[in-house]
C-alpha cells in the first residue's frame, strides 16, 4: 500500500539576520515522492507539529500564535490565539485526550487547547528565574508527558536549563539546579551570550522520556545528552562523547515503533557546517552513527515515521537541507528545499 504520509519542514529567520533574504513558513512533501510544496509562507515557522492520531491535523508554531492545517497539510489557517505576534516553538498532545493540545512558547509561558487545536487559552505563568540573560527570551523548545504519570510534564528551556509540573501544565517547577551544579566541572562550562559559563548546561534544546525506561528524563542541550531519574533534582551526563565526536544536542527523539530506541542530533555548535544523526537501540547507554550524509548545518531537527521504523528525515541549518533514509539507514536521499531558505529548525513527519 502506498504510504499517505508527508514530511514537512518549518522555516524561520535567524536571530540578527532580520532582513537575510529567503522563504520562511512551511514547506510539504509525500514521503512517497514529489515536489515540495510552500503551503504556509506568511509567517516565521519554529515548529510543525503532525497530530499523532489525527495526520489530517498539523499544527504549526509560528512568529504569530498558532497556525493549524486540518487538510494535511495542503492549506494553514491562523487558529483563535489569544496572543497577537507570540512565538510558538513546541506543541504536546495529552496521551488521555487527543483534543487536549499544549504549546510551549517564548518568552517562557505555556498555552492550552481542548479543541484539537481550533482555539486556545494561556496557562499562568510558570514563574521560572532566568539564570542568564540572553539576547533572545528564553524559549519552551519541548514538551514531554510522563507515560505512567500523565499529569507530569517537563519542559526544555533554552538557555533556562528544565522546568516540571505535575498538574498538567497549571504550576511548575524548577529543575535546573542539578545543571548547574553540572557547570562546576570545567569541561561543561560555556558562555556565549550571557555572563555565567553555566550557559551551556542551561541551553536545553529537547527532552524526552523512554516508555521503556518512564522515570529518565533525557535532555538533549548545549554540552550534550544529560539523564535525571528523580524528577529533574539531579543529573547525569550521558557522556555521548564517547561515542561521538560532535556533542551539541539538538534534538533527541524516541521511537514509537522500535522498542527501547532513542536518535538524536548532535552537531558542532548552534552554527556549524558539520553534525551526525546518531542511534542508540539500548535507551541510550550506547550510540552509533545512522546517518551517512555530510551536512553543511547543524542538523536541527529529526524526524521519525509514527509507523514505519524504516523512515527517519533530518534537517540541518543552512541552504534548506533535508536528507532521508525510508531503509532503515542503508540508503539516504537529498531532498533540499526549492530556492533560497532561510533557516530550518523543525522536520517532522506523518
Amino acid at each position: 500500500m502506498r504510504d499517505q504520509s508527508s514530511i514537512y519542514v518549518g522555516v524561520a529567520g535567524y536571530f540578527g539576520k532580520p532582513d537575510h533574504p529567503g522563504r520562511i513558513g512551511v514547506f510539504r512533501r509525500g514521503t512517497a515522492g514529489g515536489d515540495w510544496k510552500h503551503v504556509l509562507g506568511t509567517v516565521q515557522a519554529f515548529t510543525v507539529f503532525v497530530h499523532p492520531t489525527d495526520p489530517a491535523t498539523v499544527l504549526a508554531g509560528t512568529s504569530d500564535g498558532v497556525w493549524r492545517s486540518i487538510d494535511t497539510g495542503v492549506t494553514f489557517r491562523r487558529t483563535d490565539f489569544p496572543d497577537a505576534k507570540a512565538q510558538i516553538w513546541s506543541f504536546l498532545v495529552d496521551s488521555r485526550d487527543s483534543k487536549r493540545i499544549f504549546a510551549g512558547a517564548s518568552p517562557i509561558g505555556l498555552y492550552r487547547s481542548d479543541d484539537g487545536g481550533a482555539s486556545w487559552r494561556k496557562l499562568p505563568d510558570p514563574g521560572m528565574a532566568a539564570h542568564c540573560k540572553g539576547p533572545f527570551a528564553s524559549r519552551v523548545m519541548r514538551l514531554a508527558q510522563h507515560p505512567k504519570r500523565p499529569d507530569e510534564i517537563y519542559a526544555a528551556l533554552e538557555i533556562n536549563g528544565v522546568m516540571r509540573s505535575t498538574d498538567l501544565g497549571e504550576t511548575w517547577s524548577d529543575c535546573s539546579a542539578g545543571l548547574i551544579k553540572l557547570a562546576d566541572q570545567p569541561h561543561l562550562q560555556s558562555r556565549i551570550v550571557s555572563d555565567t559559563t553555566a550557559e551551556g548546561m542551561l541551553d536545553s534544546h529537547a527532552v524526552a522520556i523512554n516508555p521503556a525506561d518512564p522515570d529518565a528524563v533525557i535532555a538533549a542541550m548545549r554540552m550534550g545528552l544529560f539523564r535525571s531519574t528523580d524528577q529533574g533534582r539531579t543529573w547525569q551526563d550521558m557522556e555521548v562523547g564517547r561515542f561521538s565526536p560532535t556533542t551539541y544536542g539538538r534534538d533527541v527523539k524516541v521511537s514509537a515503533v522500535e522498542p527501547n530506541t532513542l536518535y538524536s542530533a548532535l552537531s558542532v555548535a548552534a552554527s556549524s557546517h558539520d553534525g551526525g544523526l546518531y542511534r542508540s537501540g539500548d535507551g541510550g547507554q550506547s550510540w552509533k552513527r545512522f546517518d551517512k550524509v555530510q551536512v553543511h548545518g547543524t542538523i536541527m531537527s529529526v524526524a521519525l515515521h509514527p509507523s514505519d521504523a524504516a523512515q527517519v528525515y533530518i534537517g540541518a541549518r543552512y541552504d534548506g537541507e533535508v536528507f532521508g533514509t525510508q531503509d532503515a539507514g542503508k540508503t539516504w536521499q537529498a531532498m533540499p528545499l526549492p530556492g533560497e531558505v532561510q533557516h530550518i529548525y523543525s522536520v517532522t513527519c506523518g
